[in-house]
C-alpha cells in the first residue's frame, strides 16, 4: 500500500510561526505582500521563506478596524502607505519628514498592541520608545531661592 501522507498538505498550525519583531516590520511586510499580490502573485500561507502567524488581510483588518473606530485619520493611512513603499520609516532628522514621522509613530503606537493581543508581533518586556507625548516634553530645572 502506497504512503498518501506526503500529498496531504501539513495544517498551518502544525508548522511553527515566527511573529514580527514589531508593528514596523510587519507593515513592511504587508505592504511587500500587497504589492506582490496587485502584481499577480497569490499570497498563500506557509511558503514563505519564514512562516508567519498571519495573511496579509488580518493587517488590512486590524488597519480597518482602527480607522473605523477613527483611532486612525486617513492621515496616519497615507503615511503608512508612502513610507511602506518605500520600506523605510520617516526620518525625524529631515524637516521635511518630521510631521510625517509623529503620524507614523502615533499610528504604530495605535497598531502594535492589537498586533500583539492577536500574537502577530512578540510581545515585549519593556517600553522601547516612550510615547509620542513623552518624545516632545523637555525637561526643565526650576531653581528657587531658600529664604532660609
Amino acid at each position: 500500500m502506497k504512503d498518501i501522507s506526503r500529498y496531504i498538505p501539513k495544517p498551518s498550525a502544525a508548522t511553527a510561526s515566527e511573529p514580527f519583531e514589531d508593528a514596523a516590520q510587519a507593515w513592511f511586510w504587508f505592504i511587500l505582500a500587497q504589492q506582490a499580490r496587485n502584481d499577480g502573485a497569490r499570497v498563500t500561507s506557509g511558503v514563505g521563506l519564514v512562516a508567519r502567524p498571519c495573511e496579509p488581510a488580518d493587517i488590512l483588518y486590524v488597519l480597518n478596524q482602527l480607522y473605523r473606530t477613527r483611532r486612525l485619520s486617513m492621515d496616519h493611512l497615507l503615511v503608512l502607505r508612502h513610507y511602506g513603499r518605500r520600506q523605510m520609516a520617516p526620518d525625524p532628522t529631515r524637516a521635511k519628514e518630521l510631521r510625517a514621522h509623529d503620524l507614523w509613530c502615533e499610528a504604530l503606537e495605535r497598531l502594535e498592541p492589537v498586533l500583539i493581543r492577536k500574537g502577530i508581533v512578540e510581545e515585549k518586556d519593556f517600553l522601547c520608545a516612550p510615547p509620542s507625548f513623552m518624545r516632545r516634553a523637555s525637561i526643565t530645572t526650576v531653581t528657587t531661592t531658600s529664604p532660609f
